[in-house]
């Protein structure tokens, strides 16, 4: 059997990248390795370049096992930015408080090849081994203060629920082998149509669950809060974006590819799950005083806004999918990168302790205040684009989500004003120095807010890339 390996270049490169940043570890001096950062940071620039030179090195490997299309390129970008902004932005916090640079940096490597090879899995072993890889290496990441009570305690629950998602995802997909007698995913598709039978649906039910717990979809949610907050700050925005990512392509391709014969019986399931996820997450983020848990019930909200381009499963509800999940890297990092240098510099979390941060640190303030509105979907900036090409694909036959998708991004618009009010309104602290705002994090910064702005403003770049990923989904 002929393998193209040149198919397979970003994952050779994250694994041999992730293997050596953790020899480094093991060879070079404690006092030296702050530069395994910027070496991490450089390493994934690089990858990002391969990724992008390789954007029409199309095919499939293994017979079929393995797929590499646009869309999967797109998802692997995704990832590579992510991972690419986490890294550069928390080199001071990992300096000051994690200390075991190696460590940290080839975990991050090995979730976000775990998550580059859920985007092009083919078929159920390959997803399942790539889902178990990001979520092992997360299990490190999210414990990695192990010194501190709240990182530890994030970290067991993290283990304890995600091991139980897992096993419900498992014995979801062994449901649908045993109905089907493939784990090809487009196999999988041809005999769904034919045999439509009541053990599919119980697969399909475990699938959503087990797939449910890892976007933070409610009623699966209830790990976010205390991880998100317990963990690392720059891991929780790892883990807020990747681990995201990373499930929506593996339930694009599960849903569109392997179950469209049963459409009628799980699209309704799905639009109820939005509904119910948009309006949790949006209604307990408002009396939050904590920034981190105040950002992880935003993030559940942001995930039931993504399920609605999941609810039409056509081609305009991928491109929706796809291009919000781009735009909320940027968001996202952009708002964590901020209460994780804040946390740097003052040791808290507490909103109330933002008072006069449009003083002390004007780029800071000017970042926090642009995400947290572009998260709201206010125009010009990139949410509102990427709400809109979401509600287009449901507003003819599920105008009801629609309505409740606009309602809940106007109350999320007061508890993010509240963070700006404390920021702009109230005066500092007695006697608190301006933030001087490091030479990494202030790339990271400008990177959020400048793509916010652009992609807000010129959507249409963005907008071809995604159409031609979506578009290779369905041809290939």
């Amino acid at each position: 059997m002929q393998i193209d390996l040149s198919l397979l270049i970003p994952e050779i490169a994250l694994a041999a990248l992730g293997m050596m940043v953790l020899i480094f570890g093991l060879i070079i001096p404690k006092g030296s390795r702050q530069g395994l950062g910027w070496f991490t940071t450089i390493s994934l620039l690089a990858v990002i370049g391969l990724v992008v030179a390789g954007w029409n090195n199309q095919g499939s490997l293994y017979e079929g096992m393995f797929v590499v299309d646009r869309y999967a390129m797109f998802f692997k970008i995704t990832f590579l930015v992510a991972a690419f902004l986490v890294a550069l932005g928390s080199m001071r916090y990992v300096d000051k408080y994690l200390g075991d640079q190696s460590e940290y940096y080839s975990m991050m490597l090995f979730a976000t090849l775990g998550m580059c090879v859920m985007a092009s899995a083919g078929d159920f072993i390959t997803l399942y081994l790539g889902l178990e890889l990001m979520t092992i290496a997360f299990f490190v990441l999210v414990c990695f203060r192990r010194m501190e009570t709240k990182s530890v305690e994030a970290g067991m629950k993290y283990v304890l629920l995600a091991g139980m998602s897992s096993a419900v995802l498992l014995y979801g997909l062994s449901l649908i082998y045993g109905v089907t007698g493939s784990i090809l995913i487009p196999e999988v598709g041809r005999m769904v149509a034919l045999n439509p039978s009541p053990a599919l649906m119980l697969g399909l039910v475990m699938l959503v669950a087990g797939l449910g717990f890892k976007i933070s979809a409610v009623p699966f949610h209830m790990w976010s809060p205390d991880i998100y907050e317990g963990a690392p700050t720059p891991v929780t925005a790892f883990l807020a974006v990747g681990s995201k990512a990373a499930s929506f392509a593996v339930l694009l391709r599960i849903f569109v590819e392997a179950l469209p014969g049963i459409w009628a019986n799980w699209t309704m399931l799905v639009a109820i799950l939005a509904a119910v996820t948009i309006i949790v997450g949006n209604l307990v983020a408002i009396p939050q005083t904590n920034i981190k848990r105040m950002l992880a019930y935003s993030s559940i909200a942001q995930a039931g806004y993504i399920l609605v381009g999941l609810v039409t499963a056509s081609e305009a509800g991928i491109k929706g999918v796809m291009f919000y999940g781009f735009l909320y890297v940027f968001a996202t990092v952009g708002a964590f990168t901020v209460a994780g240098y804040f946390y740097n510099k003052t040791g808290s979390d507490e909103i109330k302790d933002y008072a006069g941060l449009a003083q002390r640190s004007p780029l800071m303030a000017a970042v926090m205040l642009t995400v947290l509105l572009s998260m709201a979907g206010i125009p010009p900036l990139a949410g509102f684009a990427g709400k809109f090409y979401l509600f287009k694909t449901i507003v003819d036959d599920y105008l009801w989500l629609a309505f409740i998708g606009m309602v809940m991004s106007m109350v999320s618009v007061y508890y993010y004003l509240r963070v700006v009010l404390v920021m702009y309104r109230d005066d500092p602290p007695e006697g608190s120095a301006p933030i001087q705002v490091s030479g990494p994090v202030t790339l990271t910064l400008l990177v959020a807010l400048l793509a916010t702005l652009y992609i807000g403003v010129y959507p249409g770049p963005l907008s071809e890339i995604v159409n031609s990923a979506a578009h290779s989904f369905f041809v290939h």
